[in-house]
């Protein structure tokens, strides 16, 4: 009988489980920057963020990230570069609308610190990309009764890296367009549910 209640207690502190966050688009924002001429910075954000996070409860390194973007609602704020950056020079809404990301790896970087590691889909490219982020504790939402987290992320891509080339040059020897793109992701979570994660073991 000990023996039984010893392998019990055993497989069930053995037991991992994992809880879905679901991103609440009404309180999430995906915004980038980049140099225009080689001395100002021009900010936009992009549309609506969507995605789920499932959180292994015991070992954060073992959850998982799927996140997607609309491009198609790219806003800086001028309706003439928006328009340009919606065409076939960068984006291409028409036949890319969507970017996505889907993690790879999760490590540990410091106190409710991660580094994100995972597959960035963006005008038809798919490149791994890291990203920093900051994942906050669970706190009760006063208005739905759920729980809650914060979660932000930031990076810097190459946007040429995702067949994102357009340009001109000038006379300085310097480009219109910059070529790196500082990526900011804020999202609020909102617990889904919780049930046993997969034991399977990954593949190599």
């Amino acid at each position: 009988m000990k023996k039984l209640i010893l392998l019990a207690a055993f497989a069930l502190s053995a037991t991992s489980f994992a809880s879905t966050w679901e991103i609440d688009t009404a309180h999430a924002s995906a915004g980038f920057t980049v140099k225009h001429l080689g001395i100002t910075n021009v900010n936009g954000v992009l549309g609506p963020v969507t995605g789920t996070v499932e959180l292994d409860d015991k070992d954060v390194t073992k959850s998982k990230l799927n996140v997607s973007i609309d491009v198609k609602g790219i806003d800086t704020r001028n309706g003439k570069r928006d328009d340009h950056l919606k065409s076939p020079d960068f984006f291409d809404v028409e036949k890319n609308p969507t970017a996505t990301f889907k993690s790879t790896k999760i490590e540990k970087a410091g106190e409710n610190k991660l580094k994100i590691t995972g597959d960035l889909t963006m005008h038809g490219v798919t490149k791994a990309v890291t990203l920093d982020a900051d994942l906050s504790a669970e706190a009760e939402n006063p208005f739905t009764k759920g729980m809650t987290r914060a979660a932000t992320a930031t990076a810097t891509l190459n946007r040429e890296d995702f067949g994102l080339k357009w340009n001109m040059p000038m006379a300085n020897n310097g480009f219109v367009v910059g070529k790196d793109v500082k990526l900011s992701i804020e999202v609020e979570l909102m617990k889904k549910e919780a049930k046993a994660a997969d034991k399977t073991p990954a593949k190599k």
